[in-house]
């Protein structure tokens, strides 16, 4: 797609030289958030409602040994060891925002996790997004 840019060593930087004058705000102001997010070092994930993995990036997919786009086919309830069915995924972020959760690695491991809080905070939001801090090794070096 022209203009994408993730910067995972397989798309090429398009962006062009700020024009003289061009405030580093100005420059973060154009970067566009799918690009932000996708760079960013820390697992990332926005799930929709129903379910649907909306958005992951590299971090999130690379902490589930999941290439990114594999991600996007998985559902939220593959993803979420223990997400009870009544709960919407959406729902089931915001209570457990600063909490530990357990994903489900594509080995079949666990993954053990804390979720941070939504960036979406209207109670009307269909869209959670969030980042992850994998704790797994840590616990697992403290259980020993």
């Amino acid at each position: 797609m022209d203009g994408d840019n993730f910067g995972d060593g397989r798309h090429q930087e398009r962006r062009r030289h700020p024009p003289a004058g061009q405030s580093p705000m100005d420059i973060l102001r154009q970067l566009p958030a799918l690009v932000v997010l996708q760079r960013m070092p820390v697992p990332v994930l926005a799930v929709g409602d129903d379910g649907t993995i909306l958005f992951a990036n590299a971090a999130f997919g690379q902490m589930l040994g999941h290439p990114a786009e594999a991600v996007l086919s998985l559902r939220f309830a593959q993803i979420f060891a223990g997400q009870p069915a009544d709960t919407s995924p959406v729902m089931f972020i915001r209570a457990h925002a600063h909490q530990l959760v357990e994903l489900v690695h594509r080995d079949g491991s666990t993954v053990r996790a804390t979720i941070s809080p939504s960036a979406l905070l209207r109670a009307g939001d269909s869209v959670a997004l969030a980042s992850f801090h994998d704790r797994t090794e840590e616990l697992w070096l403290q259980d020993r």
